[in-house]
């Protein structure tokens, strides 16, 4: 494990173009806003530009607004682990609308976790449009 200190900074948050989660590219930031309509398919979150950490290991995880399985089961947040790849990494958390839009609606809470210690929290407030 390194001994230098990671240098963590959100550099872009708010709404984004469709991610390809099977590409390197991230997806290009369109605007800066907590505020995201609840529009099937609209992709938020942020990016993280993450140095000093090469090959430790990031924690993720998306807490939804109690949203449901159609067993009407509440849904576990999404988390996961990924390996820092780089010395000076981008990387973007993020979640998209899907139907039904109708229990999507709330706070969506988005974190990273560095050594045990939140490095970077967001949250979003989704709601009907207009």
């Amino acid at each position: 494990m390194s001994k230098l200190k990671a240098d963590v900074s959100v550099i872009y948050s708010g709404l984004f173009s469709q991610w390809n989660s099977d590409s390197d590219e991230l997806p290009r930031f369109l605007a800066a806003t907590v505020h995201v309509p609840a529009i099937i398919d609209t992709e938020f979150g942020f990016i993280t530009r993450i140095k000093k950490a090469k090959n430790q290991v990031l924690t993720y995880c998306i807490y939804h607004p109690n949203i449901t399985d159609d067993d009407g089961n509440v849904s576990p947040p999404f988390d996961g682990e990924i390996f820092i790849k780089e010395n000076d990494w981008r990387f973007y958390l993020g979640d998209c609308i899907w139907a039904p839009i109708s229990n999507k609606v709330g706070n969506w809470r988005m974190t990273l976790e560095l050594n045990g210690k939140i490095i970077a929290d967001k949250t979003f407030k989704v709601h009907l449009p207009d």
